[in-house]
């Protein structure tokens, strides 16, 4: 779909259901194969931002390396009903590095 419908939000049912009252689609998952369906339902659906908790983010790496090299969507981890795994962080990191070369964000020096 050529027209990027807006946001959507796969996780834990405790930490994504409140994202509805911003008016973004949500998918409630209870397990890792529905977290990867429905990432792959809202990417076809044309969604241009999904959010997905770290914990069902770092049980579908395959799923979501397929967008990586994409514009669209642009798949955002974030912490789930539990608080952070340090899975967005890393990613992060990971990906300042792949584009420059270096790890800017998370030096570490003698002050640390």
């Amino acid at each position: 779909m050529s027209d990027a419908r807006g946001m959507g939000v796969v996780g834990e049912k405790d930490a994504v259901l409140a994202f509805r009252s911003m008016g973004m689609t949500v998918r409630p998952v209870q397990n890792a194969d529905e977290a990867a369906q429905a990432v792959r339902q809202l990417a076809a659906d044309g969604y241009a931002v999904i959010f997905i908790t770290e914990t069902y983010a770092e049980k579908i790496p395959e799923t979501l390396s397929k967008y990586i090299n994409q514009p669209l969507p642009a798949i955002i981890p974030i912490p789930g009903a539990n608080g952070t795994t340090g899975y967005a962080v890393r990613h992060l990191k990971a990906n300042v590095e792949k584009a420059i070369g270096a790890d800017i964000l998370f030096e570490k020096d003698g002050d640390n």
